[in-house]
């Protein structure tokens, strides 16, 4: 009888957890019905769901564990690179050299990981770390002309009869992505997994304190964000028809999820959506002015992390709920 009653309170609550992501699927599910004759806004809006993809898993290694990866497109180029060389050049199938490619994102995720944590380096010399890792793949793509086609890129053939070379079906695809990503997310939040995620997250040394095994939950959120990167950018890698050094890069990758994380709110379950549908649109306003965006982006890392620690959309809704406690209970009783 017991049992019974704990599930029936457990269903409602179950239910309620997950409902943010049903509606952002919901919604998330209505722009083509506006912008399917558009190849420009197709693009634009499938750019909404791979940048929200990315944020996710960024989310996952720096909103909840802490660890500041400067690599994240380094970890979804090897994702896309890996699986245009498995496919293309090698000759696997594109099923598996998608599966492969994640699989080496995940592991140099969880690598990353773990040096990190073995050296006790801190959130700015992970930082340093993952940056150099992302540098030395940049100077690979660069270098090994015969694999990846160096400052020209590559054509990917593989998966040019799938559905992801169509506008409306991938633009379904990289929402089912999302939405699977969404729910992992939420998932981790409500399991032990995502209490020790929060315990690293607030003081790494109470946590281990309090018999948290640091290592072990810092490897595992290394490890499920790099998997997340690794198979974006393998499905980006298909979608798009070709891959090159801008594809991936620092600059391009990184810092937007940086801005549209710390936008959106590190650490909570919609902010890397809210802020990739709020930047990419930004993105294409600010694209006649070339090279001065990465100025204006890094002028906003810096405002953002000043002055909003968790994020702009957290502490607007922070200070109305200390304005709408102040209305109601003019006094302070």
């Amino acid at each position: 009888m017991m049992a019974s009653k704990t599930g029936a309170r457990r269903r409602p609550a179950l239910l309620a957890a997950y409902l943010p992501v049903v509606v952002a699927a919901a919604l998330l599910a209505l722009p083509p019905i506006w912008l399917s004759d558009s190849r420009l806004w197709m693009r634009i809006a499938i750019g909404w769901l791979v940048f929200a993809a990315y944020g996710i898993a960024f989310n996952v290694i720096f909103g909840s564990t802490g660890q500041l990866f400067l690599c994240i497109g380094a970890l979804a180029g090897i994702g896309g690179y890996g699986t245009v060389i498995l496919a293309d050049q090698v000759g696997i199938p594109a099923l598996p050299a998608v599966l492969l490619a994640t699989l080496t994102s995940c592991l140099l995720g969880s690598a990353l990981s773990w040096v990190a944590v073995r050296r006790s380096l801190g959130v700015i010399f992970t930082g340093i770390v993952t940056l150099t890792f992302s540098l030395s793949f940049s100077n690979l793509v660069l270098g090994q002309r015969g694999l990846t086609g160096g400052e020209t890129g590559l054509l990917v053939s593989t998966g040019s009869a799938s559905l992801l070379r169509n506008r409306l079906s991938a633009y379904y695809i990289f929402l089912a992505l999302v939405v699977v990503f969404l729910a992992v997310f939420r998932f981790l939040q409500r399991s032990h997994i995502g209490w020790a995620f929060r315990a690293l997250r607030d003081d790494e040394v109470a946590a281990g304190l309090a018999g948290i095994d640091v290592a072990r939950f810092r490897v595992i959120g290394g490890m499920i964000g790099s998997a997340m990167l690794g198979l974006t950018g393998s499905l980006f890698a298909v979608y798009e028809g070709f891959i090159g050094p801008t594809t991936y890069d620092f600059a391009g990758i990184d810092i937007r999820v940086i801005v549209m994380l710390a936008f959106g709110g590190i650490g909570t379950l919609l902010g890397p959506v809210i802020g990739a549908v709020f930047f990419r649109v930004l993105d294409e306003y600010l694209i006649e002015f070339g090279q001065l965006r990465e100025v204006v982006y890094g002028v906003l890392i810096v405002a953002l992390f000043l002055g909003f620690r968790r994020g702009l959309l957290p502490s607007v809704q922070n200070l109305f709920a200390r304005v709408l406690r102040s209305r109601s209970n003019p006094k302070g009783d």
